[in-house]
């Protein structure tokens, strides 16, 4: 069978571990790549390969593209994901899907009335140490599910924000600590805990010169009767591990980074040890610069997933609607803090 081509639209910094992903992905070739900034795409094509484009009109056009990888500011996902589909490519587009739940639907309806794939890229789903718990609350070793909490307190400059116009803003970035940096524990922790029933929160702009929060806190209740905490901010120097905690009446698990660093229940089995030995492969990633230490994997695990769901015809793992989750959340949280803490029934 021939490899699957992919294209990437948007080649900042985010690009290099798609086309490192695709590279090393069996099934799948880089074939073009495309950016308004010809300097840009040239250089990225020059350490990954692939045909340089400064129009993706253009790029739509070929025929040895089925995959269109969008990697672009969050707020113009939508244009371009719903022109990839209508021309009968496969997207599969970075974090967040878009930043009102209004375009994620637009994405969605389009991918499904145009019948190609729609993944939402959300590398930690893949990581061992998610899996693992995944695999647990399955199971029922937590018993029924009581406290959830994802804490991420990261830093970044004003340097940082100001190094791009759509940073920090409304209209390009969807918001800040939590829209930007937070939405992949957010993701994880929905994933794991279920749909959310409420949210009351309070988001500020405490430090940072910016029109988004940099400091975020907010209080869920879960479908299932469980309740949780989220925090979010891009203020905390130098900027800590991202955590996230998982509690039952006959367990606990904690992930810190990427890694698990406790993993308690009450009816111990043999592989609990390797089990939390087996997550400690991994570094945490961004948590005081956007792209340190963070790897290809993730994403790599996601090419190979979006290979099989053509091949075989299936979903994606995080396909459009899963990748909805957490902008629903999100956003929730921003209608909660903007009307005084008021409650908002999801």
């Amino acid at each position: 069978m021939a490899d699957i081509g992919f294209a990437i639209i948007g080649c900042g910094n985010i690009a290099p571990f798609h086309a490192e992903a695709i590279r090393d992905s069996e099934g799948a070739r880089l074939v073009a790549v495309c950016d308004k900034d010809e300097a840009r795409a040239k250089e990225l094509a020059g350490k990954f390969g692939g045909d340089v484009y400064t129009d993706y009109a253009e790029l739509l056009k070929q025929d040895d593209i089925q995959v269109v990888n969008i990697c672009l500011p969050s707020g113009l996902h939508e244009p371009l994901t719903v022109q990839a589909a209508n021309a009968g490519k496969h997207v599969m587009v970075e974090k967040p899907l878009d930043i009102t739940l209004e375009k994620c639907d637009s994405i969605i309806k389009s991918c499904r009335e145009n019948n190609v794939k729609l993944a939402t890229i959300f590398p930690s789903r893949f990581k061992k140490s998610e899996s693992a718990v995944r695999k647990a609350i399955k199971e029922g070793r937590f018993g029924r599910l009581t406290l959830a909490d994802a804490s991420v307190k990261w830093f970044r400059s004003q340097e940082y924000y100001d190094s791009g116009d759509w940073r920090g803003t409304w209209k390009f970035d969807g918001g800040g600590a939590l829209m930007n940096q937070s939405i992949h524990y957010i993701d994880v922790l929905q994933d794991l805990m279920g749909p959310v029933e409420s949210i009351t929160a309070n988001c500020e702009t405490i430090v940072r010169d910016i029109e988004v929060e940099d400091t975020a806190v907010a209080l869920l209740k879960f479908k299932n009767g469980a309740i949780g905490t989220i925090t979010g901010t891009t203020t905390a120097y130098p900027g800590l591990d991202a955590r996230i905690g998982i509690h039952g009446e006959f367990g606990s698990a904690v992930i810190e980074g990427e890694t698990l660093v406790a993993w308690n229940f009450k009816d111990e089995i043999p592989e609990d040890k390797e089990i939390l030995a087996g997550s400690n492969e991994t570094k945490s990633t961004g948590a005081g610069d956007p792209t340190a230490n963070l790897m290809s994997e993730g994403h790599r695990l996601q090419v190979t997933d979006m290979v099989s769901a053509i091949n075989d015809d299936i979903e994606p793992m995080v396909n459009g609607e899963s990748g909805r989750k957490a902008v629903e959340i999100i956003t929730a949280i921003y209608e909660s803090s903007k009307n005084g803490g008021k409650k908002i029934i999801l």
